[in-house]
């Protein structure tokens, strides 16, 4: 499909699933190099990174422990300032390799939150994945380790990203040209 609409909203195929699986293994093969031996705590931030979480997984090779979190920044198209944990994290990180896996940074305040949070747990190391990047809106200052493609500052969906709570079952990438 070329085009999808999802509520009222009209999307344009943006990023080709073919596109999507070489980043991903891409992250990968920099995991695995990078980690050897750490046996990482994956920290998957839900929902949106679910499909990126599942197919990057599948790619690790080294021994790792996986959970998740839920966090919401966004209200239809717009994010907000505001972080809402949804579902909290229940794992121990005293001196732990933490690798948060997420679909999707743009301002990247979820992501400090995310951040902060983890560092107050006394995790050792925290290490940001991402699918998606969109320098153009980022706001804040600390590294992302594995960046799997940069974007312009479009809304999209697909490949786990929703609006509101739909889009998400598309393989491919779609950004919207009927705001």
């Amino acid at each position: 499909m070329d085009s999808i609409r999802v509520h009222d909203k009209v999307f344009i195929k943006f990023i080709h699933s073919e596109q999507i699986e070489i980043a991903v293994n891409k992250i990968a093969d920099r995991i695995n190099q990078d980690h050897a031996g750490k046996n990482p705590l994956f920290l998957i931030v839900l929902n949106g990174a679910f499909m990126f979480a599942a197919d990057l997984l599948k790619k690790v090779k080294i021994p790792c422990q996986i959970s998740f979190v839920k966090l919401s920044s966004y209200i239809g198209t717009r994010t907000t300032s505001a972080v809402r944990e949804l579902i909290g994290l229940d794992e121990v990180l005293t001196n732990r390799t933490v690798v948060i896996v997420e679909d999707i940074i743009d301002t990247g305040i979820t992501m400090g939150v995310t951040i902060d949070k983890l560092k107050k747990l006394e995790a050792a190391e925290v290490f940001i994945a991402t699918l998606l990047f969109k320098p153009d809106s980022f706001r804040m200052n600390y590294d992302i380790d594995y960046i799997g493609l940069k974007i312009p500052n479009d809304f999209i969906v697909g490949y786990g990203l929703d609006y509101n709570g739909h889009g998400r079952n598309y393989p491919d990438i779609y950004k919207i040209i009927d705001g």
